[in-house]
């Protein structure tokens, strides 16, 4: 531990996506803990927001209201908001705080004017989910505040980090009402660089000419990236998780990170090597098992299985591109191919046809042999929509069939009944040909599983195998493919040759390809990249005392 964080009392850190999983900030987050607790232990707290009710409760959060009860008995809190108090069900077990919010509604209006006043942030043009992760935000900001009073910490051996747009008003709630605090704030992206590349424009060839605050105007950001970017310059330290996105910050919200903080991961998730043979085994026969039942072919064991994974963004994560990647290989594969999207999208539950093919073992091709569950915008949605368009009939004559699973891997879909993190053993290989990927988690989730991964030079991941490792399946277990805003066919050609080169290894290169994959894993694990973190604790504590000799 650096010698400053010694001096930290209490760290806390606020995220939506404590006990929420939403996106990969669930994945940083929850796979960090485990080494983080082991340095502060239970001085460690996450705060994340109560959305939950008995009839719906998270199953990531253990209440343990024995916990911090010396505390949580004596805080006083506005009416309208409350805590509970528990434990993360992940490696490490922190404590995690879950704060219902919804009183902060009532004084919304004169908090937008105050943060204008103080910070200059334009809440005039909000709309959407911008108050609820502000009302939350401030509420965090709250209990934080609540919590340093009644245990009757120094404020100034006090860190509290948060993570994204949607926790930055607490960050400025707390710089303007206990200003010892000292502050981290993480953007893992950019509000407005994420929208300039969902609205389809080139963000990369024309960075330079943009201007952050008339991109938000023009496309209606104006308040959102008007907060991130005031929690950005107020921040006692202010980073993000790669190069790529410390440039995007650099110039969409005219300040370059402190430093950049790359994500890691906790190996606790990969089944041990005892265990691995039986979890790959039990993986592909589950895949197969339903891409049987649903196209009515039977797929032999040596299928070669593959997939592309992570949030819903149909070109940002390049999701466009691997489906027409899969349409050039169809030309080409060396061995029958099973193409999985796993991608969660407006599911609406499982397809009964096809639970039913599965339960009872029954033969048979289904109308549609594309989906495992059902859609609700069936005729809108992007992937499935590419998918017909491409024309993949999985058939018995279809050497490339493709299967899309529109729904969250929590182990209780109605079709899989195993989580994300069991079926990925099982697969030959990975793609996320990433347009927008400020870090990408898939692909090294992937290595860590021995999976084979292709990911591209625009996420962060990638450019981090660039710059400390020799890219290749042979050397690394990662190919990264060159992609820019003028290369897409090249990209596309690019990536079905990857494929095909896996497809065509041997089986003792296959495996040294997996032991290359893992070794690569095992060089980014967390008790390696917590060093980041500690210093940007050390960062903001220096920046703090800085800040308030001024």
């Amino acid at each position: 531990m650096d010698d400053c964080n010694k001096e930290i009392d209490l760290l806390f850190e606020v995220s939506w996506e404590v006990c929420n999983k939403i996106g990969g900030i669930y994945t940083v987050l929850s796979s960090k803990a485990k080494t983080l607790k082991e340095e502060f232990k239970d001085n460690l707290i996450f705060i994340g927001p109560d959305v939950w009710s008995e009839a719906n409760p998270s199953p990531y959060f253990m209440p343990t209201p024995s916990l911090l009860k010396r505390w949580a008995d004596k805080i006083m809190l506005p009416e309208g908001v409350d805590i509970r108090v528990g434990r993360w069900d992940i490696p490490g077990k922190p404590v995690a705080v879950l704060v219902k919010f919804a009183g902060m509604e009532t004084n919304k209006d004169q908090a937008y004017a105050r943060m204008w006043n103080l910070f200059g942030v334009d809440s005039l043009h909000a709309y959407g989910d911008y108050d609820e992760g502000c009302d939350f935000a401030r509420a965090a900001a709250v209990v934080i505040e609540a919590f340093v009073h009644v245990s009757k910490a120094d404020p100034r051996h006090v860190v509290a980090h948060f993570d994204e747009w949607t926790t930055a008003m607490g960050l400025l709630t707390l710089k303007a009402d206990m200003p010892d605090v000292a502050t981290v704030f993480t953007t893992h992206a950019t509000s407005i660089g994420r929208s300039i590349c969902g609205n389809g424009k080139p963000l990369y060839d024309q960075l330079r000419n943009y201007n952050g605050d008339q991109m938000a105007a023009e496309l209606n950001m104006q308040s959102k990236h008007s907060l991130e970017k005031a929690a950005a310059w107020n921040a006692d330290c202010f980073t993000t998780v790669s190069d790529v996105t410390a440039r995007e910050c650099e110039q969409l919200l005219e300040r370059k990170p402190d430093m950049v903080t790359p994500n890691g991961f906790e190996l606790n998730f990969v089944p041990s090597r005892t265990r691995y043979a039986s979890a790959r085994k039990a993986a592909r026969q589950r895949m197969l098992l339903v891409a049987k039942s649903l196209t009515g072919v039977d797929y032999g064991d040596d299928t070669f299985i593959l997939a592309t994974s992570g949030r819903c963004e149909y070109r940002n994560k390049g999701i466009d591109l691997f489906l027409d990647s899969l349409d050039v290989l169809r030309s080409s594969a060396a061995r029958r191919t099973l193409a999985f999207v796993l991608v969660p999208a407006w599911c609406g539950g499982p397809r009964p046809d096809l639970a039913h093919n599965i339960d009872f073992a029954t033969d048979g091709r289904l109308s549609d042999p594309v989906l495992t569950h059902k859609l609700n915008n069936y005729n809108e949605d992007p992937i499935n929509s590419r998918i017909h368009q491409l024309s993949f009939a999985n058939d018995a004559t279809s050497n490339v069939t493709v299967i899309y699973v529109p729904c969250y891997l929590d182990g209780n879909d109605g079709i899989f009944n195993m989580t994300y993190y069991d079926l990925l053993p099982g697969l030959d290989a990975t793609v996320f040909a990433s347009y927008y990927e400020p870090w990408g988690y898939t692909p090294l989730e992937s290595i860590a599983f021995g999976v084979p991964t292709i990911t591209t030079c625009l996420a962060g991941f990638g450019m981090y195998i660039k710059e400390h490792f020799k890219p290749g399946f042979a050397s690394c277990g990662v190919e990264v493919i060159e992609r820019n805003d003028s290369n897409y066919n090249e990209a596309k050609l690019a990536i079905a040759h990857g494929i095909l080169d896996l497809e065509t290894v041997s089986p003792a290169q296959a495996a040294q390809i997996r032991k290359a994959a893992m070794a690569t894993a095992a060089s980014a694990q967390w008790t390696d990249f917590i060093k980041y973190y500690d210093e940007s604790y050390c960062i903001a504590l220096a920046n703090r005392d800085t800040r308030l000799l001024k």
